[in-house]
Parts: C-alpha cells; structure tokens; sequence
C-alpha cells in the first residue's frame, strides 16, 4: 500500500519537469490569431508567393528535421537515464556514422540554399516592372513620391505619404532611401522587408492581386517611435486607380470666405505652413506658400498635405483619420466596392475628431519624439517629428474644419 507521501515523493519530480509546460502553451497561443493584417503566411501578391513558397517545404522539412531530433533526444533521456548501470557504448570515434551525420545536413543546406538563391534573384528582377514611386523613410513616417509617369495619367510629380496607393496587378518598383538611420519597409502579405539606408537607394517589388489595404511596419529600430512607424499600401483596380491620380492633380480649392475654414486656413499660414506643404496654397499677398522645413525640423521634410482626407491615417499611419466604424467599412469592403469606399474619402461624419484634436493639441504627448529635452540644443534647437505648438481650442477648431477641405 502506497502512502499519500510516498506518492507525492514519486509525483514530484515529474511535476517539476511539467511546470514550465503551461509557459510553452502560452508562447505558442501568442502566435494565433483570428485577425492578423501583417501575417506572412497569407500571400496576396506573386513577390510574396514566390516567398510563401519557399518557406513553406523549408518549414516541413526543418519540422521533421526538428522532431527527429527532439525523439532521439527524448528517446536518449528515457533509455539511458542513470540507473547505476555501466555508461553505454560511445560513438565517437566511428568515422561512418559522422561522415553520414555531416553530409545529410550538407545535402539538406544545399538544396534549401539552391532554391533561396534562385528565389531571391526573382524577387531582386527590375527589367519587367511598369511603373516607379519614390519611398523615403525618416523618423517616423514615409513618403510616397510619383514621378511622372504619362502612361499611368501622372503627369505632374505626387508626393503623399502614410498610405502607399498603386493599380491591381501591376509591377511597382519602389526605390527606397532614408534621410536620417536606416529603416525597413516591410508589407508582408505583398513581399519581405528591404531596408531603407541613407545615401543608397534599395530597390523593392510589390504587387498586388485583389484591390484592398495591406498592412506594414517599419522592420528595423529607428529611435523612440519605431514600433509606431506603419505603413499601408493600397490596391486599387485600374480604373480606380485612375481616378486617384486625378484626385491628387486636381487644383487647391479655397475655402470660402467667411467660413471657419477660411480662418483655419489663416491659422496653416501662421502655425504650419512652416514645415507642411500644401500644393497651390497662396498666401494673402497672392504668392505661393512653400514650406521650410529645412529650417524648422531635423530631418529636412514633414508629410505633404496637399490632400490629407483622401488618406485614412496620420502621423506615421499611428493613428486613422476616421473613426472605428468607418474605417470597418473600407476594410471589409467587397473587392467591388472597395475603390468607391476608399476614394470617397473622409467625411465630417467619420472623422476621427479626438485623435486629430489631440494630436493638434499635442503631439509629443501622442507619439514619443526626443527622450531627453537636451538634444534639442545639440540639433540648433530644432525638432524631430511634430513639436507642441500651445495653440488654443479655437485655433484647433478652425484648423479641423481647414483640413477637412483638403481633399
């Protein structure tokens, strides 16, 4: 008859081998999950198949590799635990058995090798592309600039930045740079992640097959905001894609005299015209207000806002421009649908009021800048990012309705 002791006393060895058991479910819960815009394992472009193919058979393989090993080991454990019996024959020693133990994993590495090479040439070709946008990282956001390119409607340069936008099925290279640390542009679902180094430029493929939003982060630490550097790019059909380009030619339209957009226009030339561009803006005396901001930020460029409510996001893509529900209502759009939703885009109705206001009222308090106020004098006195500019609740107020015309 065996005692409650005498069983706790055999349990508890297992029991300490166990306990680390419910840690392990943990880790591998942590990588469900039902909703995951930026998983890999989800391709939704040929660059990111081309991956996906090749991941998936190096998995399997390093999978029964792995299982392989964790039984020889498990077995190992089990058969040969000390039991005071004599130590079992070594191997070391027998030349066949470690010749055939180096040359599986050479075979192994080969092959995988031989396919990730040829890989990545495919993904690094240039010569079939059919259209170029310039993406310039900096802390901590990105900018998208179109060239001219006749063939695709733009015939004027587009600068725009937080959301990547480009036709269904098209090849787009993007030439990427940095104009302070290196960064990493990463859409997993259309391709992997190429860095953005300063002074170089990277060349990066994607395309997309459904028109829809495809999430992004910044893959490389770049300071205080790295984890809030996003990015989105935006597939749109051809004909959609289309009638985005002329969005974004179409002449700057003043706000009405008398208005309180009119005013918070004012408000722009005196607070922000500083740093942001807003194509075809005048100021009272009829001349063109070009931004400085050169003059008044580190990094020598802010986001062009020429026409901010046609992005749904801002500051990085950190916070979205419109509220929960109608951001809902783009992203599970029906591909048929998708275009017109998008294109529309913010409304007064769906504008994401209290992070704007707050982020007017703000910044530095919303999105980490500079962690130790010193550094501002190390730098001329000027800042990285957006700074706090102690404007009232009126200004904020009228600059809201000045942005909401920006379209």
């Amino acid at each position: 008859m065996v005692s409650a002791g005498q069983m706790v006393n055999r349990l508890t060895p297992v029991l300490r081998r166990l306990k680390f058991l419910p840690l392990v479910g943990f880790v591998a819960l942590a990588g469900c999950a039902s909703n995951a815009p930026q998983d890999t394992w989800a391709p939704e472009g040929p660059n990111a198949q081309m991956i996906d193919d090749l991941q998936k058979p190096i998995f399997a393989v390093a999978g029964i590799v792995g299982l392989i090993v964790f039984g020889a080991i498990a077995f190992a454990m089990y058969k040969f635990r000390d039991r005071g019996q004599p130590i079992p024959e070594q191997t070391h020693g027998k030349p066949v058995l470690e010749i055939t133990l180096t040359i599986i994993p050479a075979l192994i590495l080969t092959v995988i090798g031989v396919f990730t090479v040829r890989t990545v040439f495919d993904l690094a070709k240039t010569s079939d592309t059919e259209m170029v946008i310039n993406v310039t990282g900096q802390q901590w956001w990105w900018e998208y600039d179109y060239p001219v390119q006749e063939e695709l409607g733009i015939t004027k340069p587009i600068i725009t930045s937080g959301q990547l936008v480009f036709p269904v099925g098209t090849k787009v290279m993007l030439r990427q740079t940095s104009r302070d640390v290196i960064h990493s542009y990463w859409i997993p679902k259309l391709n992997g992640k190429r860095d953005a180094v300063p002074g170089r430029v990277h060349l990066n493929r994607l395309e997309a097959d459904q028109p829809g939003i495809y999430a992004g982060q910044c893959t490389e630490f770049c300071g205080l905001s790295h984890a809030n550097m996003r990015m989105e790019a935006v597939a749109l059909s051809k004909e959609d894609f289309a009638k985005w380009v002329d969005q974004q030619l179409a002449d700057y339209q003043a706000p009405a005299e008398g208005t309180l957009a009119k005013e918070g226009e004012t408000v722009f030339l005196n607070q922000c015209v500083r740093c942001h561009q807003v194509n075809g803006l005048k100021r009272a005396d009829g001349t063109p207000a070009i931004a400085a901001p050169d003059e008044n930020v580190v990094s020598g460029a802010a986001p062009n806002l020429s026409k901010l409510m046609t992005r749904n996001t801002f500051a990085g893509a950190m916070f979205d421009l419109v509220t929960p529900e109608c951001r809902a209502d783009v992203w599970d759009a029906s591909r048929e649908t998708f275009g017109e939703k998008y294109l529309a885009g913010v409304s007064e109705e769906c504008l994401n009021q209290t992070d704007l206001r707050s982020w007017l009222r703000n910044a530095p308090e919303m999105k980490p800048m500079y962690a130790n106020p010193a550094l501002l004098t190390s730098t001329g006195g000027k800042y990285r990012g957006m700074p706090y500019l102690a404007l009232s609740e009126n200004d904020i107020e009228k600059l809201v309705a000045y942005l909401l015309t920006l379209k």
